[in-house]
């Protein structure tokens, strides 16, 4: 019974929902099962034997705050469904907690394979994994091409003083698991809010944008993007920091953070950064700034995890090693952020492939 019946999805409660309210779509009884790796909200796959589907719901315990989640991701892919950009199609919205216990989403199962280590992506080879990578910029392009306000997102976020309030934002989270000494941390933090660049243009933004939450066919191409819960109107140019931070090499092959950057053929930063600004026409040169950034929000969102860890509220595997990670990223983003003077202005010119 377990393997059809994980904790926080009732097949029989969600069956009886969809036939309700989607008549046909379902053609027996259902099973579910709970889809490993995601860090915060649950993923299932669910089958009648015939059809397959995803359903996505709030942590278990945690509903109150995060129930907004639900209603947001949805809408999110539901306006991006007709856009260039790949995402699941949605197909139901449920926000009576009666149902699962929590809101929840329905959206239509996508083949694809995530990609969350250098090992895993080994078997590509380094020219594959060189294209796959590439066309994670270039969905990342089309993306930020999305006029909010033609898909109904122009409200979806509060873009003047983004940046501003996000560092904010993570500087709190800091001080909400200070527990150790961090050196450099404080520095770093300061740093970013004395060097605050001039956002461009507010477009959609993904907020956690990276290899292992997009799904690849066997063509290497994305068929879809994945893990919306971060997702708002902002800086484009914080998305690309992050998958420039996501691209450097830490020298951990066992470390619990995504290791895609090991991998043989992987791009480096300069090649994805060159992309994006050749295809996007958005001025880069401020992008030091957000890759410094991304390793202070990762090196937060780490030390939260060590936190929690130390005291005994997270268990599992590669929790232990968290903890050694965190001065490794603050000292990333202050070196960035240091080098900032030298680095260069990709140039901004067509590009071939």
């Amino acid at each position: 019974m377990a393997a059809d019946h994980p904790p926080g999805l009732d097949p029989v409660r969600l069956r009886a929902l969809l036939d309700r309210e989607r008549p046909g779509l379902v053609a027996g009884p259902l099973t579910a099962r709970l889809i490993e790796g995601g860090r915060s909200n649950l993923t299932y796959r669910v089958t009648d034997g015939v059809g397959r589907w995803v359903v996505r719901r709030p942590p278990l315990g945690h509903v109150l705050a995060t129930a907004h989640d639900m209603r947001r991701e949805h809408r999110v892919i539901s306006a991006l469904h007709a856009t260039a950009v790949p995402v699941p199609e949605p197909l139901l919205l449920c926000e009576d907690e009666e149902v699962l216990g929590a809101p929840f989403y329905v959206m239509e199962h996508v083949p694809g394979t995530p990609y969350r280590t250098a090992q895993q992506l080994a078997p590509l080879g380094p020219e594959r994994t060189r294209q796959a990578v590439l066309g994670l910029v270039d969905t990342l392009v089309e993306l930020h091409a999305v006029d909010p306000e033609a898909v109904g997102l122009g409200d979806f976020g509060r873009p003047e003083g983004f940046l501003d309030r996000q560092l904010r934002r993570w500087g709190k989270q800091l001080d909400a698991s200070r527990n150790r000494d961090l050196a450099g941390v404080d520095e770093l933090h300061a740093a970013l809010g004395r060097a605050l660049p001039r956002s461009p243009a507010p477009t959609v933004i993904h907020g956690d944008y990276r290899l292992d939450n997009v799904l690849l066919d066997g063509s290497d191409r994305i068929t879809a993007v994945l893990d919306w819960e971060m997702s708002t109107l902002g800086d484009p140019l914080t998305d690309l920091g992050l998958l420039a931070m996501y691209s450097i090499p830490l020298g951990a092959p066992d470390s619990p953070v995504s290791t895609t950057a090991e991998a043989a053929g992987h791009p480096s930063p300069a090649e994805l950064i060159e992309r994006y600004a050749a295809r996007s026409g958005r001025d880069v040169s401020a992008v030091a700034w957000y890759t410094a950034f991304a390793w202070f929000k990762l090196a937060v969102i780490l030390e939260g995890i060590h936190y929690r860890y130390t005291l005994g509220q997270t268990v599992g595997p590669g929790f232990d090693r968290i903890g050694g990670l965190v001065p490794v990223f603050i000292e990333h983003g202050l070196t960035t952020l240091r080098g900032h003077q030298d680095t260069p202005r990709p140039p901004h010119h067509p590009e071939e492939g």
